[in-house]
């Protein structure tokens, strides 16, 4: 069964940097492109960052230059860090992997609070 499991989130203040983690115990992970979406309360989910299996990066307007991703493979692990935090960027953020024929699979989230 295939799972990810977000870690990192929690409270900061602005300013302040997060790292979030996703594991993703599936087979063949190198092959998955591996996203990060997030969702703040009343609004839909948004695209955050993806990292395809081949190392190219992808980011959205709101956090090019403050939010990086990476993967490790043989952790088979994706990273989002996080600098300059902001208050909107406050919502629940979710790892997704997709391979490129096959399936996709959604972590449960990790709440992110930026707040004074």
């Amino acid at each position: 069964q295939v799972q990810l499991v977000e870690s990192g989130g929690g409270l900061v203040q602005p300013g302040e940097s997060l790292r979030l983690s996703c594991a993703v115990s599936v087979r063949s992970f190198r092959d998955y492109a591996v996203s990060w979406y997030r969702q703040a309360p009343g609004n839909e989910r948004e695209l955050v960052a993806t990292i395809t299996s081949d190392g190219r990066t992808i980011s959205a307007d709101s956090v090019k230059g403050r939010f990086t991703i990476s993967r490790d493979n043989p952790k088979n692990t994706v990273y989002l860090q996080m600098s300059t935090l902001k208050p909107e960027d406050t919502a629940v953020y979710y790892c997704y992997a997709k391979h490129p024929w096959g399936p996709s699979y959604w972590g449960q989230g990790t709440q992110v609070t930026v707040s004074s």
